[in-house]
């Protein structure tokens, strides 16, 4: 019998990560005035989803990331 190798990217997300995920897309629409049901909102939650399943974690790491690929990404200083 050969063994299944299930990466984590195949693993469902519980309730601890989408509650993660949910904190990250709050915060990144409320800084950003994007309406709930808009395509940009869509788009914001799969990066985030994208980019969770990938490994990132931290929701700050997440939230900079997001907004790096959205552009909105602002030098400080």
């Amino acid at each position: 019998m050969v063994p299944t190798i299930i990466n984590r990217s195949q693993v469902p997300l519980d309730s601890r990560d989408l509650e993660t995920c949910q904190l990250v897309f709050d915060e990144i629409r409320t800084d950003h005035h994007v309406t709930k049901d808009s395509p940009e909102a869509e788009f914001i939650a799969s990066i985030i989803i994208s980019l969770y399943r990938q490994g990132v974690r931290d929701p700050k790491q997440l939230q900079s990331m997001v907004e790096a690929a959205r552009g909105l990404f602002q030098p400080t200083g």
